[in-house]
């Protein structure tokens, strides 16, 4: 039988020693760098957001928005913290979300609450220090998929500066038959009201789209249509591909400085200072 292209662990054999490897990171990140942790963005008890601040911490700082992925099934937002690392090392207010998971909730929720998260950040980042109006977001695989629908074109502006989408999902339908299926389900209702593909985005966005030259075939069709699809909206577009990168090791690398990926949200972040 053939090995399930979404299937990340068929793919990557050193997947549990990374995911130990970046959750070890992400402990040492809560124990050095300041922060202030399970911060309330709505009433579910899954709602909640870490904030990390760079060591020398000042006022109107830019503000970066991280969403980790997982196929909307599996880890929080205490496995990613390491992302902070390189955050504040571009002298930015992380901000690492948690949501409830699937199946016990289904995607309406969650992308409902990625957008109350976003705008709790809107209405409480100043009083941590944060301008409000330099805001980016990134998202790893369906994080990725998360974060577009805060840069969406309606219903008002969407206060999202720049984006770094990596290892995303942008086309839901092909799940439907995958691995997934038993433990998520995903309907074909969800599929199409949920498929970034077919939305509309803020064109004033710059997007990031990266992918890890190890990742499978349906991770790059996928990032090169959304990115067409993008450019025909009007938004800016940078495609990326990692060197010598699968779906885990890339996301690692977002919370390293020096790495191809790291580099690559500093500058997502800096493009934010205008």
């Amino acid at each position: 039988m053939p090995k399930d292209p979404f299937r990340t662990r068929d793919h990557v054999a050193d997947f549990d020693d990374i995911v130990a490897d970046f959750v070890a990171r992400s402990a040492a990140t809560r124990a050095t760098l300041p922060m202030a942790g399970d911060l309330a963005y709505g009433d579910g008890k899954a709602e909640k957001l870490d904030l990390f601040f760079p060591s020398n911490r000042g006022s109107n700082l830019p503000v970066h928005i991280f969403i980790h992925g997982g196929y909307w099934r599996m880890f929080s937002k205490a496995d990613y913290s390491h992302i902070a690392d390189t955050v504040t090392k571009a002298g930015a207010i992380a901000v690492i979300l948690d949501y409830a998971l699937m199946p016990e909730v289904r995607l309406a929720a969650i992308v409902e609450q990625v957008r109350r998260a976003k705008q709790w950040v809107l209405d409480n980042i100043a009083s941590h220090g944060g301008d409000p109006g330099r805001i980016s977001v990134s998202g790893h695989s369906a994080g990725a998929h998360l974060a577009t629908f805060l840069f969406e074109k309606t219903p008002v502006p969407s206060s999202i500066h720049a984006a770094l989408l990596l290892g995303g999902i942008y086309d839901l339908e092909p799940l439907r038959t995958s691995f997934l299926e038993p433990l998520i389900g995903i309907t074909g209702e969800e599929a199409a009201a949920f498929t970034p593909m077919t939305r509309q985005h803020d064109p004033g966005v710059a997007v990031t789209i990266m992918t890890g030259d190890q990742e499978t075939p349906p991770f790059h069709r996928q990032a090169a249509r959304f990115a067409t699809r993008l450019r025909a909206q009007g938004l800016a577009v940078n495609d990326l591909c990692l060197r010598q990168r699968n779906h885990m090791d890339s996301v690692r690398d977002l919370g390293i400085g020096g790495t191809q990926a790291g580099d690559c949200l500093i500058g997502v972040i800096e493009s934010t200072r205008g």
